[in-house]
């Protein structure tokens, strides 16, 4: 089963059909929301608000850890996971979609990994490839089927929030060769790897990042964007569900 995580214009799946509300516990305590179960695009599937429902959980405070063994407990074999994002490269505009190829973390004190506490031996895993290839040729296709201009490859930087980067910090990401840049990539990653759970991720550009335009970024904008880009990412999302 396919499990959907939605960010920040994602708190819901409109067109699910809702079969059950899950309150799975986990070792971690109390995932963002429910887990929603139901059928979407004529596929069993399970969606999970990240920020919670309403939106109200800010990037670095997201129980990451609770979030992924819920879904895996609840029975997901592979993760989608939306992320709204700002846009460095110049080919990422608002409102432009992209499936990341890698990322580059700058998240600090987030809870990050499973292989912690008293343990009977320290596990490492490969994370040189952060996002499932499969998976992303798949993103790809059903953004290609649905008409849509997006990028296929790009790195997204992750840092802590919840406050936007400063224009120079962005200058530093863009210079480290970061595409994008979101609060919410990392640590969600690196844990359904570790629970051998296939992850990848659709951006959808909602602002240029601080310094990309003359304009201050403005919230009001961001949630316009969001507006506009979250029916697009529904139906692409449709259209990878019916092709599996």
């Amino acid at each position: 089963m396919i499990a959907l995580i939605g960010g920040s214009g994602l708190t819901e799946l409109d067109g699910l059909e809702l079969s059950e509300s899950l309150v799975v516990p986990t070792p971690y305590g109390d995932s963002s929301a429910p887990l929603l179960k139901g059928r979407y695009a004529g596929r069993d599937v399970l969606f999970l608000a990240r920020h919670g429902h309403p939106h109200r959980i800010p990037p670095h405070q997201v129980n990451y850890r609770a979030n992924l063994w819920a879904l895996r407990e609840a029975g997901a074999c592979a993760v989608i996971a939306v992320n709204a994002v700002g846009g460095i490269h110049p080919a990422m505009g608002s409102g432009h979609l992209c499936v990341p190829h890698q990322l580059i973390d700058y998240t600090w004190g987030r809870a990050s990994t499973f292989f912690d506490g008293e343990l009977e031996h320290v596990t490492h895993i490969d994370f040189s490839h952060p996002y499932d290839e499969s998976l992303r040729e798949r993103l790809c296709q059903a953004l290609h089927q649905c008409g849509q201009t997006f990028s296929a490859r790009g790195v997204y930087a992750c840092t802590q929030g919840p406050r936007l980067e400063t224009a120079a910090e962005i200058i530093r990401l863009e210079r480290d060769g970061c595409d994008i840049v979101g609060m919410t990539g990392m640590p969600e990653a690196a844990l359904a790897r570790e629970l051998e759970l296939p992850y990848a991720c659709l951006a959808l550009v909602v602002n240029p990042a601080a310094g990309k335009s003359t304009q201050l970024i403005s919230m009001a904008d961001i949630e316009s964007e969001l507006g506009r880009g979250m029916g697009r990412v529904r139906s692409v999302l449709a259209a990878l569900l019916a092709a599996l």
